[in-house]
């Protein structure tokens, strides 16, 4: 249920109809109270403030009318510049980047400022009485409503600010990469000085080999990319039914119905009810996202740095900015410890077994694609190495300065073949030297 709730959170935060619709439903009660008290709060304003508006119920109609047709006006325009960034943004960088806009919550607002005036005039509207004898004019709402019309000439000129600098693709890359630190630091927290880490009991070979004979798959019952898996649960399920539970996919692979999604052991049938109970722990979908799959974080910088390099683009300075802000999370992740696949009970009992994930694995994420379309471009093979250098000097596993050697050499060999100039191969040589030295020293050291 919980992981539900997250799942649909998640689809409201991007999408363009949830938070214009909740600033519309307060438009419309704020309409609604408004012209309740409109008759006291409108002579308390003129008594002791002498402002209010003070035209008839034509002029007032005017006025709603006028501003309900510029705001309604207005939101399609907003709309009409939103579909086009989004449309620059799919054929460009990427259709897999449109999460992201859609979950700018400028625009969001925005869309919801103009529905939320045409909501609040239209409704304030229909409250004027025009008859002799039952003449009612809502001053202080009329007079609201011109305000949140002037208010909304501000956002508006906001917004097409906001426009002009989120379609740039430096402004891309920097905000997909902040998305990346953040889910780095939510999945990878930084670990105490004083704090064992958590889950690093490695378990006995033979326990591993009884699980191995004993264990029953558990088959998934759709079909989607694994977004959200509840951890927590599974492993509260498997000390409440004595069960070691290994994970066979991890979030962002994709699953065919019918597939192992984990294997039970002891069990030689594995019950219906705890079969449900376990798939309801796995939330699925039609896409990838990054809530608990860093990769796919990885991937759209990676995608947008792919793109840049094609003949028909041929954009390195992208493809660059891209190399930097992958290069600042591989900096991030390098320091922090990456948690066992071993989860325990307060027991110290194993109970669940997950996938394991290296930096090596993350490093190939970033740079194999990179490296692979790049291999004809000096500025984009250059500034993998000095990325590789900086990285380099944050870690403090001998694994993963293996692996950072390993791309530098990938790099290195890969230029020889795709670069013709000479003196552009002995620049990249230089560079490999510098990051070769670096590990060198580095694992003296350790």
């Amino acid at each position: 249920m919980k992981l539900l709730v997250l799942k649909y959170l998640n689809r409201l935060r991007s999408s363009f109809w949830f938070v214009p619709a909740l600033m519309a439903a307060a438009a419309a009660i704020l309409a609604i109270v408004g012209v309740a008290v409109d008759q006291q709060l409108t002579n308390w304003l003129a008594s002791n403030w002498g402002w209010t508006f003070n035209g008839g119920a034509e002029g007032a109609s005017a006025v709603l009318g006028g501003i309900a047709g510029s705001m309604i006006n207005i939101a399609g325009v907003v709309f009409s510049m939103t579909l086009v960034a989004l449309s620059l943004t799919s054929s460009q960088l990427g259709p897999r980047l449109l999460r992201s806009f859609m979950r700018d919550k400028t625009t969001q607002f925005v869309l919801g400022t103009f529905v939320a005036t045409f909501v609040y005039c239209l409704l304030v509207l229909r409250t004027i009485r025009r008859a002799e004898e039952a003449l009612f004019v809502p001053h202080l709402c009329v007079g609201l409503g011109v305000v949140f019309a002037v208010a909304g000439v501000g956002v508006l000129i906001f917004f097409i600010h906001h426009v002009s600098i989120s379609i740039q693709a430096n402004e891309i890359a920097a905000r997909i990469g902040h998305e990346l630190l953040e889910r780095i630091d939510e999945l990878f927290p930084v670990r105490k000085d004083d704090a064992p880490l958590a889950f690093s009991i490695p378990p006995d070979a033979s326990l591993i080999d009884a699980f191995e004979l004993e264990a029953q798959p558990v088959g998934s019952n759709r079909d989607g990319y694994l977004q959200l898996v509840d951890t927590d649960g599974l492993i509260e399920m498997a000390t409440q039914e004595q069960l070691i539970i290994r994970l066979e996919r991890r979030p962002g692979d994709y699953i065919v119905a019918n597939c192992p999604l984990v294997s039970i052991s002891p069990a030689t049938v594995v019950p219906e009810k705890i079969a449900k109970r376990v798939q309801s722990m796995f939330v699925m979908g039609k896409q990838r996202t990054s809530d608990e799959d860093v990769e796919f974080a990885v991937n759209q910088l990676v995608e947008m740095a792919v793109r840049a390099l094609s003949p028909g683009i041929n954009d390195p300075f992208t493809a660059i900015a891209c190399v930097d802000h992958l290069g600042s999370a591989l900096c991030r992740l390098a320091t922090r410890d990456i948690p066992s696949a071993y989860h325990y009970d307060h027991e110290d009992k194993l109970r669940l077994i997950g996938p394991s994930q290296t930096f090596g694995e993350f490093v190939d994420a970033a740079f194999n694609q990179i490296r692979q379309y790049g291999r004809g471009s000096v500025s984009v093979t250059i500034r993998l190495l000095d990325t590789i250098t900086v990285i380099a000097g944050f870690v403090h596993r001998p694994e993963d300065r293996t692996a950072l050697m390993r791309h530098a050499d990938m790099i290195l060999r890969g230029s020889k073949e795709g670069l013709p100039e000479a003196e552009d191969r002995q620049v990249v040589q230089g560079r490999w030297q510098l990051v070769s030295d670096l590990c060198a020293m580095e694992s003296s050291r350790a």
